[in-house]
């Protein structure tokens, strides 16, 4: 109990970081890219502010998924954090079309760039703030398996790559002018906006889907699904094992399966043999709900049975 509540503490308390962190981006942005007028350090700045509004909602989605179960609520909150997910994901592709839609304006009525070094300077400093604070948000993420911290963590993942690109382009458009004097690239900086746009949409598809996938009890990973049955074959007193149900809800994990044990087993005996399974599939597997429903193994037929129910010949 105290290490679960250390762990909502440390998602909170990360994401409150992504929240200052995405503010403070947000403005210095806006001003820099108002100043130069840049449409790509300008997209960069609704970019972040749809981070910030995402952060916030990934510090709600965090806040109440770590509340416990209740009588409305049987298997817990954990979908507060898929439903996050899913939101920011949408708030992406608003920000992408927004972006695309003022770089090919800027590219159709061209407008001049002045003091393009605050701009790179404005990227580089989003770059690396943003690159540490994902990788904090990652380390999290990870270790309290929350998909909307580690969704955040990617946000600001792709604002590296964005920022990087835009001062990238800044860059290129200081330099060819100041070599080719008298002649304007300044179609750079709507372009590298465009392909920020396309970077951010495909990020947000890749989210949309993973959020999706829980929302809908998309089962659990492969390999976690062969460890669970693998676990289960190996205790001693399992004949066999069937029809292995799971999903995810947050960082919560609910697994259910019925084991075939030896007709003459014992209720007790049986009862003992589930919760032998249960701690070796929740000490593999954090955050894990299990149900095992208990039958007696039958003489059966391939027809009747499942792919790998032992049959009473084969007992014998």
């Amino acid at each position: 109990m105290a290490e679960e509540k250390d762990i909502n503490s440390a998602k909170l308390g990360v994401v409150k970081l992504s929240v200052a962190s995405n503010g403070v981006l947000v403005v210095f942005k806006l001003i820099v890219g108002l100043a130069i007028g840049s449409v790509s350090v300008l997209s960069e700045a609704i970019h972040s502010g749809i981070d910030l509004a995402a952060a916030g909602i990934a510090f709600f989605a965090v806040r109440s998924s770590s509340q416990p179960a209740d009588k409305d609520h049987h298997y817990g909150h954990g979908k507060f954090e898929n439903i996050s997910g899913f939101v920011e994901a949408i708030l992406i592709f608003f920000g992408a079309a927004w972006i695309i839609y003022e770089s090919v304006d800027k590219l159709v009525h061209p407008v001049s760039i002045d003091r393009i070094g605050w701009g790179i300077l404005v990227m580089a400093l989003s770059s690396f703030v943003n690159f540490a604070v994902a990788q904090m948000l990652f380390k999290v993420g990870n270790k309290a398996d929350s998909i909307a911290v580690k969704v955040d963590a990617w946000h600001h993942l792709t604002d590296v790559y964005t920022s990087a690109g835009v001062m990238v382009g800044l860059f290129l458009i200081w330099l060819i002018e100041l070599i080719w004097v008298g002649h304007h690239v300044r179609w750079i900086d709507p372009v590298v906006a465009i392909l920020v746009a396309l970077l951010i949409i495909k990020a947000a598809y890749n989210l949309t889907l993973q959020s999706l996938g829980d929302l809908l009890d998309e089962s659990l990973p492969k390999e976690e699904n062969a460890l669970i049955a693998r676990l289960i074959k190996e205790r001693a007193g399992v004949l066999s094992s069937k029809n292995l149900r799971t999903r995810k809800a947050g960082a919560a994990k609910f697994i259910e399966v019925d084991i075939l044990v030896d007709a003459k087993m014992s209720v007790a005996e049986a009862h003992q043999l589930t919760d032998y399974i249960t701690a070796d599939i929740e000490a593999a597997l954090s955050n894990s709900t299990v149900t095992i429903h208990i039958e007696p193994c039958t003489p059966c037929s391939p027809s009747a049975c499942a792919d790998n129910c032992v049959s009473t010949e084969k007992r014998n």
